[in-house]
């Protein structure tokens, strides 16, 4: 397969979660020079329920987990920009997790990439690139 270029990318609630505390998916925002990335609120409402659980599986100081992802390079969406293609997203994810409908319905409207380490992206007809594939293509 051949794959184009982005300069873009739909990034899932468990990269910016690993990102958040300082494992590999840190090092795409921190080097990957020219990449946008991108999420939604729902994502990102997510993101802080799980933070301090996280943060104490990985017995990590709660205040630097959540400043780690305070600086993250991320560009969030309002349901509002992305709403015209929930229905598209419904049809690929709603049976198997509703919760990805969100991100899948951003990437769709944006035509990009998305990033998670999830299988549950599989019917979308976009690329989903796992962590380890991304720091790979990207050279990091």
């Amino acid at each position: 397969m051949i794959l184009k270029p982005f300069e873009r990318i739909a990034a899932d609630s468990n990269v910016i979660l690993s990102a958040a505390v300082a494992r590999a998916a840190a090092r795409v925002f921190q080097r990957a020079k020219g990449l946008e990335i991108v999420t939604t609120n729902a994502n990102f409402e997510e993101i802080q329920t799980h933070l301090p659980t996280l943060a104490q599986q990985y017995a990590l100081d709660e205040a630097d987990v959540v400043e780690n992802l305070r600086v993250l390079p991320l560009r969030i969406y309002p349901p509002v920009f992305y709403e015209s293609h929930l229905a598209e997203a419904r049809r690929y994810l709603g049976r198997r997790d509703p919760s990805d409908v969100p991100l899948a319905a951003l990437a769709l409207k944006l035509e990009i990439p998305i990033w998670s380490n999830d299988r549950d992206f599989e019917e979308v007809p976009l690329i989903v690139y796992p962590t380890a594939r991304l720091l790979k293509i990207l050279g990091l």
